[in-house]
C-alpha cells in the first residue's frame, strides 16, 4: 500500500497537481483565470476521471470515419475534447500558461488556427477535399504542438525528416 501512495504522489507531481505557486504570482492582481482556477476545486481522484472521461469520448469521436465532413468535424472536437482533457490533470491556468509558453507559442497558434480551419471547411465551405486537406494540416499540427512538451522532439523529428526526405540531385 505503501508503494501505491508513493507512485500516486509521483503521479500526482508529473502531472503538475499541488505545485506551490511563486511568491510574485501570489503578489500580482488577480486575473481571471486566478479565479477560474480557484474555483476549479476538484480532488486528484475527481481531476484523473475527468481526464480519463475526456480523452477516451475525444478518440472516440476522432475514430469516425463515415464522411470526410463528418469526420471532420467529429475530429476537430475530439482534438478540443482531448486538448481540455490535460486542463483536468494540471488545471486550467497552468494549461493555457504552458499553451503560451515561448518554445510552444507557434506549435500552439498553427494547431489552433488549423483546428479552425478543419471547421471551417467541414461546416460552411461542406468541401470534400478541402476538409481531408484541413483534417491532414490539423493533424500534424497536433503532432508538432504534442512534441513540444517532450525534450528534443521535435529536433529530433526534424532531423529524421530531412534525412529521409534529403536528396541530391
Amino acid at each position: 500500500m505503501e508503494k501505491m501512495n508513493q507512485t500516486w504522489e509521483k503521479m500526482k507531481i508529473m502531472a503538475g497537481i499541488d505545485v506551490e505557486e511563486d511568491e510574485e504570482a501570489a503578489a500580482e492582481e488577480e486575473s481571471f483565470m486566478d479565479e477560474f482556477n480557484r474555483q476549479c476545486t476538484l480532488s486528484t481522484k475527481q481531476r484523473f476521471y475527468g481526464f480519463a472521461i475526456c480523452f477516451v469520448a475525444g478518440l472516440t469521436l476522432m475514430l469516425v470515419f463515415f464522411h470526410p465532413i463528418k469526420f471532420g468535424i467529429t475530429f476537430t472536437f475530439g482534438n478540443l475534447l482531448s486538448l481540455g482533457s490535460t486542463a483536468f490533470l494540471i488545471g486550467p491556468k497552468r494549461q493555457v500558461t504552458m499553451m503560451l509558453d515561448p518554445v510552444r507559442i507557434y506549435a500552439t497558434a498553427i494547431y489552433l488556427a488549423s483546428i479552425v480551419v478543419a471547421l471551417f471547411c467541414a461546416l460552411y465551405v461542406h468541401s470534400k477535399l478541402l476538409t481531408l486537406l484541413a483534417i491532414m494540416l490539423e493533424f500534424g499540427a497536433l503532432v508538432w504542438y504534442s512534441m513540444s512538451y517532450i525534450p528534443f522532439a521535435r529536433t529530433m523529428i526534424s532531423k529524421v525528416m530531412v534525412s529521409c526526405f534529403d536528396t541530391e540531385f
